[in-house]
C-alpha cells in the first residue's frame, strides 16, 4: 500500500513533530508512507476569506502532486474536509461559469483517496488497538470540522480506548466549538476568546493531564488559552499519542 502524508500548513510551520508521528504510526503499521515535497496549502484560509479563484490553482495542485498515490493521509479534520466537500463545490462553480471541468476533474481524483487520519486507521487499515502507550489521563475535543463535515464519530474515541495506560476522561460540552474556526478568531476575537475560555474551563476540570484532538489548529487555539491560564494540562495532537509506545511516548 503506498500513502502520502499531506502534513498541512500548520503542521509544518508549526508542529512539524505531529507529521513524524504520523509517519511513524503508519510505518509501524506496515504502511509505506511517501512526501512529494511539491505539496503547499490546501487553500482552506483563502477559500474561507472568500477568495475562491485564488484557491483554485491549490486545489489543482493538491490532485496533481497526489496523482500517483494510492491514499492521502491527513492529520488535519478540516484540511481533509476541505478536500472532501469543498473541492467538488469549487468545480461545479467553475464549470457553471462556463470555466471548463478541470476543476471538477481533480475533484473526482483527490476526494476519494483523502482520508483523515483516523478514518485511515479504522476504516481502510482496519485497526482500533495499534501498538500505543499513553500513561496518562486524557480528555478529546471533538473538532468541528471533523466532528460535522468528516463525520468522524466514535472513530477518534475508540482508537483512544486501545491505548495501553490512557485513561480517557469525559469532557463537558464536548461538542461544542472551541472557538478558533481560522480567520474567525482573527475577525471575531472577543467571541472567540470566549468560546475558547468556556472550553478550557471544561477541560481543567476533567483533571486530565493532556486534552487532544485531530486537528492543531484547534489545539493551538485551546493550547494558547490554556498557557496563559497557567494550566499545566498539555495539548497532544491524537497522532502523537497513537505514535507513543513503552519505549518512547512523545
Amino acid at each position: 500500500m503506498r500513502v502520502a502524508l499531506f502534513v498541512t500548513c500548520i503542521n509544518d510551520t508549526l508542529y512539524p513533530r505531529t507529521g513524524r508521528a504520523v509517519v511513524t504510526l503508519l510505518e509501524r503499521l506496515g504502511v509505506e508512507v511517501g512526501f512529494p515535497a511539491e505539496q503547499s496549502c490546501c487553500g482552506q484560509p483563502q477559500f474561507n476569506t472568500g477568495y475562491r479563484h485564488a484557491t483554485e490553482p491549490l486545489a489543482l495542485r493538491y490532485a496533481r502532486v497526489f496523482r500517483d498515490y494510492e491514499y492521502v493521509v491527513v492529520p488535519s479534520g478540516s484540511c481533509a474536509a476541505m478536500v472532501r466537500d469543498n473541492y467538488p463545490r469549487m468545480g461545479a462553480k467553475a464549470a457553471a461559469e462556463g470555466r471548463g471541468g478541470a476543476l471538477t476533474e481533480a475533484a473526482a481524483e483527490a476526494v476519494p483517496k483523502t482520508y483523515e487520519l483516523t478514518e485511515f486507521l479504522v476504516d481502510v487499515l482496519q485497526v482500533t488497538d495499534v501498538g500505543a502507550y499513553y500513561p496518562h489521563p486524557v480528555t478529546y475535543h471533538p473538532t468541528c470540522h471533523g466532528l460535522r463535515m468528516l463525520g468522524l464519530g466514535d472513530r477518534p474515541r475508540t482508537l483512544l480506548s486501545h491505548v495501553k495506560g490512557l485513561e480517557l476522561r469525559e469532557l463537558e460540552g464536548a461538542q461544542e466549538c472551541c472557538g478558533f474556526g481560522g480567520t474567525f478568531a482573527v475577525k471575531n476575537p472577543a467571541v472567540s476568546a470566549a468560546m475558547g475560555a468556556d472550553k478550557t474551563r471544561h477541560i481543567q476540570e476533567t483533571g486530565a493531564a493532556a486534552v487532544c484532538t485531530v486537528d492543531n489548529s484547534c489545539l493551538m487555539h485551546i493550547g494558547g488559552m490554556l498557557s496563559r491560564q497557567g494550566s499545566t494540562v498539555r495539548p497532544v495532537h491524537l497522532a502523537e499519542i497513537l505514535a507513543s509506545t513503552e519505549g518512547n511516548v512523545l
